[in-house]
């Protein structure tokens, strides 16, 4: 059936387009109300007979290309909903939410299982999760942008921005003098804060101090270790650089032109209540059970921490993996320049074994990754979750399962959205293997 069809001498409209409808509805109340649309046109729109007023609407959707891509009749690839139900069979998810987009089109969106098991709430286009880490490739993102205008180089000094940062020292005595490019590469050996006294800060210029009062971890550039104070000390120079807020500037400069509506430091009271419930697995009986959320993100009074402060919907990340893939640019507008994503798609951090994979259990794969500005870049794929991935696929995952890999070989990017708060590696979990290696198989026949 067509998206407005007429049968029976009436029309029917899809979920899709009525979906479509309230955000175009929520749009126009929101210009209204911040004196965007003139009055006179205000009060035409509201005596605007209906089929008036949903055409007037899904025109400004089309106009303005935030229509959620999702909301349509959504194309499935085969095997992506079977193996998720088989992660629901088997315990390690309730629920997930899968995408795979090209640089021109939706190629699978997917919804399998809950949100929430007591209530059976089923998971939908618009279930929101916290993606946790996956915050970091914007917060990469932002500080390019800024470069991009000529307001910073990634290669500038942090105490250029951040002047407390000067006085750092080594662990061996010396200047620390950090740069930008090892705060966001994991190569700093800068401290992490206190947790009892960052859970007082309210601003990210409140962390500074916290930073600086604890030991620097080893000699800038000697190895890679995850850490989350440098993310955040990068957007805290995005604040200083562009005089907004971290959050004000991605919604301004980011969220906005990319139609992500759903995506945020600080989820409204509605946005909350479409928030997936996140779970773990009961080491002992093998059952998922219900995690409250963290208690660090998502509150007003709270940073926005570029280090993974971020909730979003699939759809919405979808959108970024997509400017991503086109080289910075979407639907005319550019975001990055050629030069600022090859920081985001090429390693930074030398022949240093990097990521999540170094040990044993992960089978010694640190040499097979490098990091980017703000980015895991697979060099070259090894078995398990990076066999189906091509050399230079570069994204991020969080710390409750979420996923994003853009593969640029092969023009696709592979968004999965779960909720689970202890697998024993998000990046090497069974869940990813099982979404990549059936989406990968589909788009092979």
């Amino acid at each position: 059936m067509a998206e407005v069809d007429k049968h029976d001498g009436k029309f029917v409209i899809s979920e899709g387009v009525l979906r479509a409808l309230r955000v175009g509805e929520d749009w126009v109340a929101q210009k209204r109300e911040s004196s965007w649309i003139p009055f006179t046109q205000s009060i035409i729109l509201k005596r605007m007979h209906y089929c008036h007023r949903l055409a007037a609407n899904l025109a400004i959707l089309a106009a303005l290309f935030i229509v959620p891509f999702a909301f349509a009749d959504s194309p499935k690839l085969l095997g992506i909903g079977d193996a998720m139900q088989e992660m629901i069979a088997k315990n390690e998810i309730v629920g997930a939410v899968t995408v795979v987009v090209a640089r021109d089109k939706i190629l699978h969106f997917e919804t399998t299982g809950l949100a929430d098991v007591a209530s059976k709430k089923p998971m939908t286009a618009d279930t929101l999760f916290w993606i946790a880490s996956m915050t970091k490739p914007i917060t990469g993102t932002a500080i390019l942008m800024l470069q991009d205008e000529g307001k910073l180089n990634v290669a500038d000094p942090v105490a250029k921005y951040i002047p407390e940062c000067a006085n750092l020292k080594t662990p061996s005595g010396k200047a620390a003098d950090l740069t930008i490019t090892q705060i966001l590469t994991h190569t700093s050996g800068l401290g992490e804060a206190d947790g009892a006294d960052a859970h007082k800060a309210k601003t990210l210029a409140d962390l500074v101090p916290l930073w600086l009062a604890a030991p620097m971890q080893y000699e800038p550039g000697e190895k890679w270790k995850y850490t989350q104070s440098g993310i955040n000390a990068a957007a805290r120079i995005v604040e200083i650089v562009s005089g907004m807020t971290f959050d004000a500037f991605l919604q301004k400069r980011l969220f906005d032109p990319l139609g992500m509506k759903n995506t945020t430091f600080y989820p409204t009271a509605e946005q909350r209540a479409r928030l997936a419930t996140a779970y773990a697995k009961n080491k002992d009986s093998g059952l998922l059970e219900p995690v409250p959320p963290r208690a660090d993100f998502g509150q007003r009074d709270r940073p926005p921490q570029g280090n993974g402060g971020l909730y979003s919907t699939a759809t919405d990340y979808g959108r970024f993996c997509q400017m991503l893939l086109n080289g910075g640019t979407l639907e005319g507008r550019r975001y990055l320049s050629g030069t600022a994503m090859k920081f985001l798609t090429t390693s930074q951090t030398g022949d240093l074994p990097t990521g999540f994979f170094q040990n044993n259990t992960f089978g010694n794969h640190g040499t097979n990754y490098g990091w980017g500005i703000a980015t895991c870049i697979l060099r070259s794929p090894h078995g398990g979750v990076a066999a189906m991935l091509s050399p230079g696929t570069f994204g991020h995952g969080g710390a409750w399962g979420t996923q994003a890999w853009m593969d640029p070989v092969k023009g696709v990017a592979y968004v999965l959205m779960v909720q689970r708060s202890n697998f024993p590696n998000s990046d090497a979990s069974v869940v990813r293997q099982n979404f990549q290696q059936a989406a990968a198989k589909a788009l092979a026949n």
